[in-house]
C-alpha cells in the first residue's frame, strides 16, 4: 500500500433541518506532509469530536481503487481525492486483506488499523443525496480508521510496511460488512468484539449481538 494523496479541509458550513452546521467532510489534496498526532491530523477541522477523532478514529484512509466505482454512480460531482473525507487516499489497499489490528509503519507515523466507516448524513450532503449512504453500506467498502501509536509525518508515496499482525482477525470488509449487516455472523462477532483495535463501547456493543 502507497499513500497517494494526503488531504485536509477547512471548515464548511451548511443548512441542515433548519440549522447551521459544520463540517470537515470537505477534505483537499495538500502537497505538504500531514502530521498524525494520536488524536487527530495537524491542522485538520475535525468540529464533531464527539464522532470523529481520538485515539481509535485519529486518521481516516480510504482505497484509491474504490474512486472509478464512485465516479461512476456520480460523474458530475466535482471528483478530487479527500472526496470520501479521507485524510489518506492510498492505492494497493485491498480492503479484504489489510486485518483489523494490523499494525504498519508509514513514513514517521506507527499505525494501527481500527474503526469502522459509519456514513452520515454529512456525506450525503457532500454527494448531493442521502441515498448515498445506502449505496456505501451496500457496496461494502468503507475504508478504515486508524490509531496512531507513534506520531509522525506522512507524505504522498510513503508505503505501508506490516510490522504487526493479530493471530485472529478479520479483515476491514468484513468487518464494515458484519457492522452493517441485518444478520451477522456469530464467528466475526466473537473475533470483531475481543479486539483491543476497537474502543471498549464498540466491543461492547458488539457482544450484544452474540
Amino acid at each position: 500500500m502507497k499513500i497517494i494523496s494526503t488531504n485536509i479541509a477547512k471548515p464548511v458550513t451548511f443548512i441542515w433541518n433548519g440549522k447551521e452546521e459544520s463540517t470537515g467532510i470537505y477534505k483537499k489534496p495538500t502537497t505538504k506532509p500531514i502530521y498524525l498526532t494520536e488524536n487527530d491530523v495537524k491542522g485538520d477541522e475535525v468540529t464533531d469530536r464527539v464522532h470523529h477523532g481520538g485515539e481509535f478514529k485519529a486518521c481516516y484512509m480510504f482505497s484509491e481503487e474504490q474512486y472509478p466505482y464512485w465516479k461512476k454512480l456520480y460523474p458530475n460531482l466535482d471528483w478530487t481525492y479527500g472526496m470520501f473525507g479521507e485524510n489518506l487516499t492510498v492505492s494497493d489497499f485491498d480492503e479484504t486483506k489489510v486485518l483489523l489490528g494490523d499494525v504498519y509503519k508509514v513514513g514517521e507515523a506507527l499505525v494501527r488499523i481500527s474503526q469502522y466507516r459509519e456514513p452520515c448524513y454529512k456525506l450525503g450532503h457532500k454527494f448531493g443525496t442521502q441515498h448515498v449512504i445506502k449505496q456505501f453500506i451496500e457496496h461494502g467498502f468503507g475504508g478504515t480508521y486508524l490509531s496512531i501509536l507513534e506520531e509522525g509525518y506522512v507524505n504522498i508515496d510513503d508505503e505501508f510496511k506490516l510490522v504487526e499482525r493479530p493471530e485472529n482477525s478479520l479483515s476491514v470488509a468484513q468487518l464494515f460488512q458484519l457492522i452493517h449487516a441485518k444478520q451477522k455472523d456469530k464467528t466475526l462477532l466473537k473475533i470483531a468484539s475481543n479486539s483491543l483495535a476497537l474502543p471498549q463501547k464498540k466491543r461492547d456493543k458488539l457482544k450484544s449481538f452474540l
